[in-house]
């Protein structure tokens, strides 16, 4: 049986450029037009932006000018400022590299309330190491490793203290990890394919799609990491991924099969799904009684 849980989510907190003195850069009448242009232009949060962008020029009239041209052809605002905040936790961005949206926040929330104190963790398609920073803020003594297939995102999340390492989900992880971790999280690509060009009409003039695709039905990555993460897994581990729609009843048999249990589906506030959260219960291996020889009784000793 799945369970339904419903998460906490809201918007995302003020912009990290508001909380500067805009003032000391800009005149109300500057910010209040920039403000406008931004909205007439169909930005949903213009006075955030707005504060953000003033922010990054710092007074100077042309820079203002090339970052303002920049996000109305609909550059992410992150890849112009170079930083997003993400659960309370200053994130640098560099251009080409997913931007982490604020409706995983609470995934990775919960992820770090499933991380022991001193226990370890993996974060898969970590982009700009968004997630992992956020369960190492929370635990710092725990370990917490992260992997990316894209050059541009491993050099980003570096640059943000992660312990990265480049390559295919778990295909570049230390050896060593195997069973002795406590939680796998990530948003990797459930989006399906046919389902791609719904997506924000800029996404694709800069994103690439590596960071969407997930298949026919958006779960050939999900399926992926539920069997790749069996080796990694210890008893009692904790799996949380972002997915969407039906995704998760799609994915009842799968988990069933693999030994997952106290499945639950994550939920926002509007009733929408965001994730799942799973916990890996091997199966206890049965061992033979006495009498039936130390291999099982399938052979005789001679």
């Amino acid at each position: 049986m799945i369970e339904r849980s419903n998460l906490t989510t809201g918007p995302p907190e003020p912009a990290l450029g508001s909380r500067d003195p805009i003032a000391s850069v800009a005149s109300p009448t500057e910010r209040a037009d920039l403000t406008a242009r931004l909205s007439r232009a169909g930005f949903i949060a213009p006075d955030e932006e707005a504060n953000e962008l003033l922010a990054r020029a710092g007074g100077n009239v042309e820079l203002l000018d090339s970052l303002v041209g920049r996000r109305l052809t609909g550059e992410p605002l992150a890849w112009i400022t170079g930083k997003v905040s993400f659960c309370g936790v200053e994130i640098h961005i560099d251009p080409g590299v997913y931007v982490p949206r604020w409706q995983s926040e609470p995934l990775a929330r919960r992820a770090a309330d499933r991380l022991p104190a001193t226990g370890v963790a993996i974060d898969l398609c970590t982009g700009s190491g968004a997630i992992a920073r956020t369960l190492m803020a929370n635990r710092p003594g725990a370990r917490v490793v992260a992997s990316d297939i894209d050059e541009r995102s491993v050099a980003c999340a570096a640059a943000n203290g992660v312990e990265v390492y480049r390559g295919d989900l778990f295909a570049p992880l230390p050896s060593g990890l195997a069973g002795r971790v406590d939680v796998v999280v990530g948003v990797v690509p459930y989006v399906p394919t046919s389902a791609l060009p719904l997506l924000q009409r800029d996404t694709f003039a800069f994103e690439s799609t590596l960071s969407y695709d997930g298949g026919l039905d958006g779960t050939d990555i999900l399926r992926r990491v539920l069997r790749e993460s069996l080796p990694f897994l210890r008893r009692s581990g904790a799996l949380l991924l972002e997915l969407g729609g039906e995704q998760a009843d799609t994915l009842r048999d799968d988990l069933a099969r693999l030994g997952y249990v106290d499945v639950s589906v994550l939920c926002d506030q509007d009733g929408d799904v965001r994730g799942i959260e799973a916990t890996f219960t091997p199966p206890t291996p049965t061992f033979p009684h006495k009498g039936q020889g130390e291999l099982g009784g399938r052979f005789r000793k001679v």
